[in-house]
């Protein structure tokens, strides 16, 4: 009870010391939705677009079927097209189709083969080319059905053509009039078995697609993620500077004096970790309130799950900035390197900008940052709309740094400046 009663007035001598000090407060509290004013008002109306899908398309032909069916097909006026319509858009060449998915200015094409006319007129078979980008996956669905739909239209025209035909024979010979039947094949050989003659003389599109708008394209709310980024980058900002203040106390022999003064060890260790982590909560209490009541974030189905991961946020602080403290010596490298590290920690684990936005290698390294843990995490529940199994994972990776942090605070923990 002694010791409970320690931890609890050395926490509350170092909330009443950051109460006092108003440019901490500022820092702590103010500064932060500088920031996320800014950027809430920048990333406004960011995704309200309604981007419209291209589908570009080639062939190896110089002409036959293949030509026919991209002219028919091909967006001529893009104003025309209706709100969700793809633009269809025919390449010079096959090589430089190629060329411009490899330096990501088109996400893929669909490629019609050299022999595709003959291979249909003679029927031993053809196929279609899908070239993409490995990460377009909407554009690689909508040629694959592009390109099924084309080889079933193909297909049925060629199985009505050989019924035609077929049907023509039985009516002559039916009839026993045998000596028209050479001329009368033909004609209508000539008329409908080429599929190319049918595509020549089609005016209206291969692919007819009809589009059903069901309300408007809204932007996301970017407090959504700007406020959740900023909590985790500036509770860690606040909990690493406070390194400062634990060397300062021991350089100062503060610590040696509790210490003469009966106050145990723990306690002392104990008191600072408190006090450290109510800062951090009275930091998540103002974002989440400022957050739902000014900017009107939507906190998501979980509210469990964003509560658990914002204090989880305030203990992984709290425990780096004890093992920060407890690693250098001056008060000067203290506030370096924590300075240094949550800069260097904020943008590379999707505090500044949402990590699903970002390069794969940003993504790869954020997996070795607590920050990049701790915004998915806030992504998952309030952007994607997740329950709160989906962050489960977040949860036990901050509670793993949490561990990896304080274990090493507590066994380097010293209250003497030698």
């Amino acid at each position: 009870m002694k010791t409970l009663r320690q931890i609890w007035f050395i926490a509350v001598k170092d909330l009443k010391l950051f109460i006092a000090d108003k440019m901490a407060l500022f820092f702590a509290l103010l500064f932060p939705f500088l920031f996320a004013t800014m950027f809430y008002f920048l990333l406004g109306g960011a995704g309200s677009g309604d981007k419209r899908l291209e589908l570009h398309i080639v062939t190896r032909e110089t002409d036959g079927i293949s030509n026919s069916i991209i002219n028919s097909m091909v967006t001529r006026d893009p104003s025309i097209l209706q709100p969700g319509e793809p633009l269809i858009i025919k390449e010079e060449s096959y090589e430089i189709a190629r060329q411009k998915v490899e330096a990501k200015k088109i996400s893929g094409f669909m490629s019609f083969p050299e022999d595709f006319t003959e291979a249909i007129n003679l029927g031993y078979g053809t196929r279609i080319e899908i070239v993409t980008d490995p990460q377009a996956t909407n554009t690689r669905a909508a040629l694959a059905g592009l390109a099924r739909s084309i080889a079933s239209q193909i297909n049925a025209r060629i199985v009505s053509n050989n019924a035609t035909i077929g049907l023509i024979i039985e009516k002559e010979v039916a009839s026993g009039n045998y000596s028209n039947l050479p001329s009368i094949l033909g004609q209508a050989m000539s008329q409908i078995s080429s599929p190319e003659n049918q595509y020549q003389q089609q005016v209206a599109p291969l692919i007819d697609i009809e589009t059903i708008n069901v309300g408007e394209v809204e932007a996301e709310n970017p407090a959504n993620y700007v406020i959740p980024g900023y909590l985790v980058m500036f509770v860690f900002f606040t909990a690493a500077l406070s390194a400062e203040l634990i060397v300062r106390e021991r350089q100062n022999h503060t610590m040696e004096r509790l210490l003469a003064c009966s106050v145990r060890r723990e306690a002392i260790l104990g008191g600072i970790y408190t006090g450290t982590t109510m800062k951090g909560v009275i930091q998540i209490i103002l974002f989440w309130a400022v957050g739902i009541f000014v900017f009107k974030m939507d906190p998501g189905e979980s509210i469990a799950g964003v509560t658990i991961l914002s204090i989880l946020t305030v203990l992984m602080s709290t425990s780096f900035s004890l093992m920060l403290a407890t690693l250098v010596r001056s008060q000067r490298a203290a506030s370096a390197i924590g300075v240094v590290t949550s800069l260097i920690l904020a943008p590379l684990g999707g505090c500044w900008w949402p990590l699903f936005i970002t390069p794969r290698w940003m993504q790869f390294l954020a997996q070795f940052t607590p920050h990049g843990w701790a915004t998915t995490g806030f992504n998952k529940l309030m952007v994607s709309g997740a329950d709160f199994n989906a962050a489960i994972p977040n949860m036990l990776v901050l509670l793993a740094f949490t561990a990896i942090f304080g274990i090493t605070a507590v066994i380097r923990f010293r209250t003497s400046a030698t």
